[in-house]
């Protein structure tokens, strides 16, 4: 039997039953509003948003490994690749543009085309530091970590603090190699 294909985000994101987009912008808005309350600080706020990511990363790796279908990646820039089409379709509908690559090929720049958790919101002027998505940033490195890359996830721009895009600069750290956890020759 042959290998199944790749399948799209877009394939993927059809097939699975969806959570109304208001009902989680609403929802992501009251987690935030309520770490703001208990928290008071804002760069502890996007701390939590960061560890609350990387935390949901670490698991969506499996759920996207399974129904993908892709196969390992070659590189870094094959592996930005696929989370801007699929990744992002998949679990939410949108897609983003990989920009901005150095000369390495281990920094580059995600570009959201859309972005459903700032529907409804402006950020109050106590709150002008906030990353809002800062979620976003710490799914990402949640789930590269996941598959032996260990990165640094930063926003650059950011809509919500009156740039003219959503954007986040992702460089590869260090290419963790696997490791198996016991020998097999003892």
């Amino acid at each position: 039997m042959a290998p199944a294909a790749p399948r799209s985000g877009e394939a993927i994101f059809a097939s699975v039953e969806h959570v109304n987009s208001e009902l989680f912008t609403l929802t992501y808005g009251a987690i935030v509003r309520q770490l703001l309350t208990d928290l008071e600080e804002v760069e502890d706020v996007n701390k939590q948003l960061d560890q609350m990511g990387y935390n949901i990363g670490i698991r969506l790796v499996d759920e996207f490994l399974a129904k993908s279908n892709v196969s390992k990646c070659v590189d870094f820039k094959e592996t930005a690749e696929v989370i801007a089409k699929v990744g992002f379709k998949m679990f939410l509908g949108i897609t983003a543009s990989v920009t901005n690559w150095d000369a390495e090929g281990t920094t580059c720049s995600l570009i959201l085309e859309d972005n459903p958790l700032v529907d409804f919101v402006e950020l109050p002027d106590t709150c002008q530091d906030l990353y809002y998505c800062n979620i976003f940033s710490g799914i990402i490195r949640g789930a590269l970590e996941m598959v032996s890359m260990k990165t640094e996830v930063t926003w650059v721009r950011d809509m919500l603090r009156g740039d003219d895009a959503f954007e986040l600069k992702v460089k590869l750290l260090k290419q963790v190699s696997e490791e198996y956890p016991y020998k097999d020759d003892e």
